[in-house]
């Protein structure tokens, strides 16, 4: 089929930065969860759901706080650090109490979470779908090389970056990031030496947890907010992990760019079967590639 008459070169152009706009979110979600499975060894299944409580609680924030712009940028101020509460105080009070045992039964555990998280979302927020508006300075678009770019979509893949050097940084240069480095090796070893491996956990789940909050929050001007958000999401999270890298930061991103990039032109191209083209990538690269793109680091 010749697509050459029907695509244009700013309609392509466009297509691959939304694309970009929606790796950024899918990196910062699948970072989260990288480094909670590499550190932790928990299959997070309700990382989804924080996802979703991040966009739910950003938008109530912003509706709340009001005042324009204002809202907005307290909502995503605020909405991550809720959320990373709410993910300590079930780290400690459940979580914690659960390390020892079969992954089977972490995997349960986390499933059950992401239902309870599902019905406490319905119970406040309802079952309508919620939207939010961009602040008016990333509202509209910017005018470059005769086409319009999105101002909300470019502020996104500035933050990309800017949250990959952040954790490489966290893991690689700093102590508790060397201490969880540790751990994931070699977990008695580390309590032998006196650290406390216990909080050590509780801080690699809640910057995991915080940056899934994160994510919600920013998607939240970009579609409706709903209860099925968490689904698709935590879907492709995993898959990302697992082609990037277990651990490794930038595997995740190189994952997330794959997946965003591959579905968005998939939308262009061939709009009925899009949705075959990322999972049609993940499977060529496990098959070459069955341990990731990059090295695992954990």
């Amino acid at each position: 089929m010749d697509f050459s008459s029907t695509i244009s070169a700013s309609g392509l152009i466009q297509q691959f930065l939304i694309g970009l706009s929606r790796s950024t979110i899918l990196f910062i979600v699948s970072s989260g969860l990288s480094l909670v499975l590499g550190v932790l060894r928990i299959p997070n299944v309700a990382h989804g759901s924080l996802y979703m409580l991040g966009a739910f609680l950003c938008y109530s924030i912003a509706t709340l706080v009001g005042a324009g712009s204002t809202g907005f940028w307290v909502g995503l101020a605020l909405a991550p650090f809720c959320v990373a509460f709410v993910s300590l105080v079930v780290e400690r009070a459940l979580f914690s109490r659960l390390y020892d045992r079969e992954h089977l039964m972490l995997l349960l555990f986390t499933f059950a979470l992401m239902l309870l998280c599902r019905d406490a979302v319905k119970m406040i927020w309802g079952s309508e779908y919620r939207s939010l508006a961009p602040p008016e300075a990333l509202q509209g678009s910017l005018s470059a090389f005769g086409m319009m770019f999105p101002k909300y979509n470019l502020f996104l893949l500035s933050l990309g970056p800017v949250v990959a050097i952040g954790l490489w940084f966290l893991t690689h240069k700093t102590k508790i990031g060397k201490i969880a480095r540790a751990a994931a090796v070699d977990r008695d070893m580390v309590g032998a030496v006196g650290i406390n491996v216990s909080w050590v956990f509780a801080s690699v789940f809640v910057i995991g947890c915080f940056l899934a909050g994160l994510g919600g929050a920013l998607v939240a001007p970009t579609q409706n907010i709903n209860q099925g958000m968490d689904h698709t999401l935590i879907m492709e999270a995993f898959l990302i992990v697992i082609i990037g890298g277990l651990g490794n930061v930038w595997g995740a991103l190189l994952g997330a760019l794959i997946f965003g990039l591959t579905d968005s032109m998939g939308i262009l191209v061939w709009p009925q079967f899009s949705i075959v083209f990322p999972y049609a990538v993940v499977v060529i690269a496990l098959i070459f590639r069955p341990k990731g793109l990059l090295k695992a680091t954990w």
